[in-house]
């Protein structure tokens, strides 16, 4: 008879229903990491299990620890645990692989993010992911039925479907054999697979159910165990008795408060001589007469006479003999500490330390501060270590999906898995700013100490023992750097020589527009020229050329201001000056004689002569 669902491999390379020889003969019982029953086989084809005590006590746990989880400080104390390892956001997965240190080709790197990809779709984790990883906080273990077409298995896992763990445990059947030289007992062989039962494991019977093949079924437990490593237990196991010692310690304040919260009254009654008969009825007659005890029923609308019953919140009423005072009422005070929550507020402290939760995140009237690593507690650098060790354990299932998937797509072997697993890393993202805020202090710190160290670099230490010591670069950190310094360099020189052209080209062109400008010039003066020759005589011809020369001066100044864009143009006053004076303007604001001496400078629209204050 096959076990149900399939088995990685052939019936001849991995048979369904024999034991398997182990490599190494040994005496000891394999470590119960996955929270197997280890049982021995009746004989070589052994099925027979006896289970009951084991299934009744784990589905009661169980039970619960889902109980726990609907108490309003447990569940305000495991949402903020969720929500801090499980972190949704609008730009992608909660959660992605890393092939980065594995030396895979990029091709395989490539499948194995595609199929991650496609794992994540089938447990809908986009949408999901919080409750598939608080049903493993809260159960701390998680079973899921791998479904694939057997008719056409290189289509990989077609349906992940989600197995109650009250339903379903996992059975590790050995066969001990004598060893010939020394007569002990030595397990040689070994099969594993999963008992289902449909009705659960409670009562008489529990050894009966289905028997699944490993390969089927992909589980991840808390990796907590009993002492006596026979049951997973749950990260909520330690908050069991806290939670109980709360529970009790409010159920006693609220008595305790309705209890000697009213203050009551004391009627001592004088009986006189009265044998003891009549003094009871007596007393009761006066405790009738006096007392009132209609009340209000609000269910019915009624009011009813409870004079009949006698509660604990009643007066006191005390008969008195002669001799004696005679009747006295007297008041006893209610209590005077009913506003203490001390020892409350203790017991809810330690439950939510045996969970790991730092108090400042779960009291009111705290804000968030977004301070220095130095100002954070210890309590929250516990806090963020216990999350990292619960996403490293969450992330064996993936591990486990994806160990069926990529074998079953022919990506690689069972064998090639188990080989480049460990260099495959799951990368939440994470909401806790404190490992950012940490980062960036050590490499300010490193930063310090690299300023510092520079005037002795080359001289006590080298590049490279900096670079490893101080900024705490690996080797392959170093030539990933190198690699990424070279191709800036080269962009960088690319783009300085592209500069280099660019300003080149735009100076000859304006140098070829100057002189353009110069002889376009030097062909209007002679035309003017040329044009007083032909029209006036010796004294007109001086008047033009002063009024030209004046039109030129103006040009001139024109032209220089768009040369250098410095000088502004000199005031028409400040040029009719010069004119009378006989100055020629020879450039930057200033003017010669007729001997070429300068000897004036214009000054916001004045002439100024070189020789005077």
């Amino acid at each position: 008879m096959k076990l149900f669902g399939f088995q990685i491999g052939s019936d001849k390379d991995k048979p369904q229903q024999q034991f398997q020889d182990l490599k190494n003969k040994t005496f000891t019982l394999p470590q119960n990491e996955d929270g197997a029953v280890t049982v021995a086989g009746a004989g070589y084809y052994g099925t027979y299990v006896d289970l009951d005590g084991t299934f009744r006590n784990e589905t009661q746990l169980i039970t619960k620890y889902r109980e726990m989880a609907i108490q309003p400080e447990l569940e305000t104390a495991i949402d903020e645990i969720v929500n801090e390892t499980i972190v949704h956001e609008d730009d992608g997965q909660s959660v992605e692989i890393n092939t980065d240190q594995t030396k895979l080709p990029e091709n395989i790197k490539k499948r194995i993010q595609e199929e991650f990809e496609y794992v994540l779709k089938l447990l809908n984790f986009g949408n999901m992911g919080h409750e598939i990883f608080r049903r493993w906080y809260i159960d701390g273990r998680l079973f899921y039925h791998v479904v694939i077409d057997e008719a056409n298995p290189d289509n990989g896992i077609i349906e992940l479907k989600y197995i109650d763990p009250r339903r379903i445990r996992k059975i590790r059947e050995i066969q001990k054999m004598k060893d010939p030289n020394t007569g002990i007992d030595v397990i040689r062989r070994q099969i594993e697979y999963y008992l289902y039962n449909e009705k659960g494991m409670i009562g008489a019977g529990t050894n009966l159910g289905s028997k699944i093949a490993p390969d089927s079924i992909v589980n991840v437990n808390s990796g907590i165990m009993d002492p006596k490593q026979t049951m997973v237990l749950s990260y909520l196991h330690k908050a069991i008795k806290p939670l109980n010692n709360l529970r009790m310690i409010e159920d006693a304040t609220v008595i305790y408060r309705l209890s000697r919260a009213p203050e009551r009254r004391i009627f001592y009654i004088d009986v006189g001589n009265m044998p003891t008969v009549k003094a009871e009825q007596y007393v009761r007659d006066i405790m009738v007469k006096y007392r009132n005890k209609l009340v209000y029923d609000s269910n019915t609308g009624e009011i009813k006479d409870d004079r009949k019953h006698l509660s604990m919140l009643e007066d006191f009423w005390l008969p008195r003999r002669e001799g004696s005072k005679g009747t006295e009422i007297s008041t006893l005070q209610g209590a005077m500490n009913l506003g203490e929550l001390e020892d409350v507020k203790y017991f809810e402290k330690k439950l939510y330390k045996a969970l790991g939760i730092p108090m400042s995140r779960l009291e009111q009237n705290q804000g968030f501060s977004l301070g220095r690593t130095t100002e954070i507690t210890r309590d929250e650098i516990k806090f963020n270590k216990f999350i990292e060790r619960l996403r490293n354990k969450f992330a064996t299932l993936f591990d486990d999906i994806m160990r069926v998937q990529l074998v079953m797509k022919r990506v690689c072997t069972e064998e090639e898995w188990r080989d480049f697993k460990e260099d495959i890393w799951y990368d939440y993202k994470k909401d806790n700013n404190f490992d950012e805020l940490k980062e960036a202090e050590l490499l300010n710190v490193r930063i310090d100490t690299l300023t510092k160290l520079d005037p002795f670099v080359g001289k006590y230490y080298s590049i490279e023992w900096v670079r490893k010591n101080v900024l705490q670069q690996s080797d392959e950190d170093m030539e990933e750097i190198n690699a990424q310094m070279e191709n800036e360099n080269a962009v960088i020189a690319q783009q300085q020589q592209q500069q280099a052209i660019a300003q080149q080209q735009a100076d000859a062109q304006a140098q070829q527009d100057n002189m353009a400008l110069q002889a376009q010039q030097q062909f209007q003066n002679a035309a003017v020229q040329n044009q007083i020759q032909k029209t006036f005589g010796n004294d007109e011809k001086e008047m033009v050329n002063k009024d030209h020369e004046a039109n030129m001066m103006d040009k001139k100044i024109e032209l220089e201001k768009l040369k250098t864009k410095k000088n502004p143009t000199p005031a028409k006053k400040t040029i009719k000056e010069a004119r009378n004076l006989g100055l020629t303007y020879v450039g930057g604001n200033k003017y010669a004689n007729t001997e070429g001496q300068v000897t004036h400078l214009a000054e916001n629209g004045y002439l100024v002569e070189l020789n005077k204050d």
